[in-house]
């Protein structure tokens, strides 16, 4: 196999500064399949670099271009206008017949003169994306192939997506749920992740500060310790709405749990139980068994996984930092006395992460048995035959700031469920 075939194919996103979001997007959606080196400016440039050098020289190294256009970047001077020119003078030394340039419309605009001849591909409206990009990776195939490179889409070759239980597969894993997800960019600026019409954020593999250094704080909490989540996973942004449960509840022909939800669509579902929670789980797993890879599961957080999209890795007392503020989550302070709408206070209440109302508005189920520290997901907390109390995180619109701390745990008392939700996640299954 010649040399160039260990190499990745070289593209380069040629965009207008107005596009970002659609660009990021896709840029995502490319990186996330193994095989491409993407060169887009905000993550290839780094401090002190000569602009004009740098994107010359990665055009000029370039296997293909992606030119992306929209009714604001075909009318307008600037960078994306000379990059074109330098791509399209590349073009002209290319052999004929050669796929090098490929235009992507992001709106109904009208495409620049010179490239009118070349096919294009339009990536809108958004529910057209899928199909838009599928053609688009298509083509970046055939131009590796060309160049005798080889390529690895993950979606489309099982063999790689191996059982989630070997550490040499994490990776590969993140990297089929990225692509098999809508990807799109929060105000906060994180990447989201959609399956079935939920959204989801990354928290990455490691160390994380797991409970509460406080010397007056609850034994429960103690002693604050090192907790290694040795995967990647998927937390869902914001917990359990009325309206998501519905489609279960009406799925499964039972009563929705909360007495005119209809008026209360997007606030998270209460009157839940741990095994209601788990159940719609199972329900959710089986409907689209076929989107997520062999191994990974839509399940109840642990505790462990819970607390560090909760806080991060340096043991934040509250999402977004250190100190208390009612304006960041619904708590008693707030005066609210009820539920509050999934995202209210986002992103200024979001964790490190991106997650929101991770603290406040409802207590959260998760996975985990009510166990001493330090946490150990292998001592049989994490067992579903158990008959004793889950743990509650995340406090509710009628707990305190002490109780809204990310390391603050609670008994669930099954006769107390009338501020009581839940969060999924994608991730491995226990």
């Amino acid at each position: 196999m010649p040399d160039s075939a260990a190499r990745p194919l070289h593209i380069f996103l040629c965009h207008s500064s107005s596009d970002k979001p659609s660009v990021r997007e896709l840029y995502q959606k490319l990186s996330a399949e193994g095989w491409m080196d993407v060169w887009l400016d905000e993550e290839k440039l780094l401090p002190g670099q000569d602009w004009d050098y740098e994107i010359d020289k990665a055009l000029g190294k370039s296997d293909a271009v992606i030119v992306t256009l929209s009714t604001g970047s075909v009318s307008k001077e600037g960078y994306v206008q000379k990059e074109l020119r330098f791509a399209l003078d590349i073009a002209l030394e290319k052999p004929e017949g050669t796929i090098f340039i490929l235009p992507v419309r992001l709106d109904d605009c009208e495409r620049p003169r010179r490239l009118r001849p070349i096919q294009g591909i339009d990536y809108f409206p958004p529910e057209s994306r899928a199909a838009a990009y599928d053609r688009l990776r298509q083509s970046l195939e055939l131009r590796a192939q060309a160049l005798g490179l080889v390529t690895g889409h993950l979606g489309s070759q099982p063999e790689l997506v191996k059982d989630a239980s070997e550490a040499g597969s994490k990776r590969e894993i993140t990297q089929v749920v990225k692509h098999r997800s809508t990807i799109t960019f929060a105000p906060g600026g994180h990447a989201i992740y959609t399956f079935g019409e939920m959204d989801f954020v990354e928290v990455p593999a490691g160390n994380f500060l797991m409970g509460s250094d406080a010397q007056d704080g609850p034994a429960e909490e103690m002693p604050q310790h090192a907790v290694d989540i040795p995967y990647d996973y998927f937390m869902a942004r914001f917990p359990v709405t009325n309206a998501e449960y519905a489609v279960y509840a009406n799925a499964k022909g039972i009563s929705h749990p909360v007495s005119g939800w209809e008026k209360k669509r997007d606030h998270p579902v209460v009157n839940v139980s741990w095994d209601d929670a788990l159940a719609y789980c199972v329900w959710w797993n089986d409907l689209r068994k076929n989107e997520l890879p062999d191994g990974v599961v839509l399940r109840l957080p642990t505790e462990a996984e819970w607390e560090k999209a909760a806080r991060g890795t340096d043991g934040l007392i509250y999402p977004w930092g250190n100190t208390f503020d009612q304006n960041k989550c619904n708590t008693d302070e707030g005066g609210k006395n009820d539920t509050t709408p999934a995202g209210a206070y986002s992103p200024q209440g979001d964790s490190p992460y991106g997650t929101a109302d991770m603290v406040g508005n409802v207590w959260e189920w998760t996975h985990s048995l009510f166990k001493e520290y330090p946490y150990q997901a292998d001592d049989g907390r994490e067992a579903e035959t158990g008959s004793d109390d889950h743990v509650q995180r995340g406090g509710s619109f009628l707990g305190n700031e002490q109780l809204a701390r990310t390391a603050a745990r609670y008994r669930g008392d099954p006769a107390f469920l009338d501020f009581v939700g839940f969060r999924v996640l994608v991730a491995p299954s226990l």
